[in-house]
């Protein structure tokens, strides 16, 4: 969804300051050509003393485009991978697996398995109830299927079984990598 935003944030502002750049550099409407002043002195005076409720609205609009700019931008900060696992040892103490571990260590096994081509995988979630997200790159000959049924299978129940985890959520997308078309002669 943030690449969603991010991408129409860009196109709204992007045609915004398109359109501000060609009335500024053409002087027309509402500029009233390049030697007239943006403002006359009685609109100035006018929209200066003003003390209706418009004057409210903008600053209510601007307060939201404020909002909905600084969500934006603390949503840019967030990290999208989690860092840790806290692992129960069974003795009562808790132990602190590294996330990235864990990613390259399902990738690895995931990458292994026969069809794959490439395999990328995140960690998301809390701490305390982590999240995998796995991107399998498929061979031309592979069966989504069966290679689904060997991720979720033996791959998870190794990364459950090393981290100490009752469940672990996750999401798998499959893509078929680009081949050239064999020719027949």
């Amino acid at each position: 969804m943030l690449g969603t935003v991010n991408r129409l944030l860009l196109a709204v502002s992007g045609a915004v300051l398109l359109a501000a750049g060609a009335v500024l550099l053409t002087g027309s409407w509402p500029l009233h050509g390049r030697q007239a002043p943006l403002l006359t002195a009685a609109t100035r005076h006018r929209y200066w003393h003003a003390d209706g409720w418009e004057w409210w609205a903008v600053l209510a609009g601007l307060a939201v485009v404020v909002l909905l700019a600084l969500w934006w931008l603390l949503s840019q900060l967030r990290r999208p991978r989690l860092p840790a696992v806290v692992v129960d040892t069974g003795d009562g103490a808790f132990a602190v697996l590294r996330g990235r571990a864990l990613e390259e260590a399902v990738a690895a096994e995931a990458g292994a398995l026969d069809g794959v081509a490439g395999c990328r995988v995140v960690l998301r979630g809390r701490r305390g109830s982590p999240a995998l997200r796995v991107a399998l790159e498929l061979e031309p000959h592979a069966v989504p299927v069966d290679t689904l049924a060997a991720v979720a299978g033996p791959v998870l129940t190794h990364a459950r079984a090393s981290a100490g985890l009752a469940d672990l959520p996750t999401e798998a997308r499959l893509s078929v990598t680009s081949h050239r078309a064999q020719r027949v002669t």
